[in-house]
């Protein structure tokens, strides 16, 4: 069952920047070839959640600035990591978690077969992001 909440284009538009952000930060974490390997799996795991959360991450975000630095990019996911979990937890805890739980999977996906500590340290700020709401 979806669960209803009703999401503005502005809130799709930080769910999905949040969602697909943290994906590049690990990918721009990876070393060498495995970053666009990172990036595939990352995008297969968001592109593979269910619920509400599913039906706005199943498009990625059009028209964001991600910047020209991994600094820049940290600077705009991390805060739309947790704004996103706060908004959730308000319109239906339910859709957090599943939240929470999507960009974990995501991150893991995408940091397999790639245990450096440059992409365990991005994954930690990702976590610490999405447990601040």
């Amino acid at each position: 069952m979806i669960t209803a909440i009703a999401l503005t284009d502005q809130d799709k538009l930080t769910l999905r920047t949040a969602a697909w952000g943290a994906v590049s930060l690990i990918s721009a974490a990876s070393a060498g070839n495995s970053a666009h390997k990172a990036a595939t799996e990352g995008s297969i795991a968001l592109m593979s959640a269910t619920g509400a959360v599913g039906h706005v991450l199943a498009k990625a975000p059009k028209g964001v600035k991600w910047g020209k630095t991994v600094a820049e990019l940290a600077d705009l996911v991390l805060p739309a990591l947790t704004e996103s979990v706060g908004l959730l937890k308000q319109q239906a805890p339910d859709e957090a978690d599943n939240f929470r739980r999507t960009i974990l999977i995501a991150i893991e996906a995408a940091g397999q077969g790639n245990p450096n500590p440059t992409a365990t340290e991005m994954a930690r700020k990702i976590t610490e992001a999405i447990d601040a709401a």
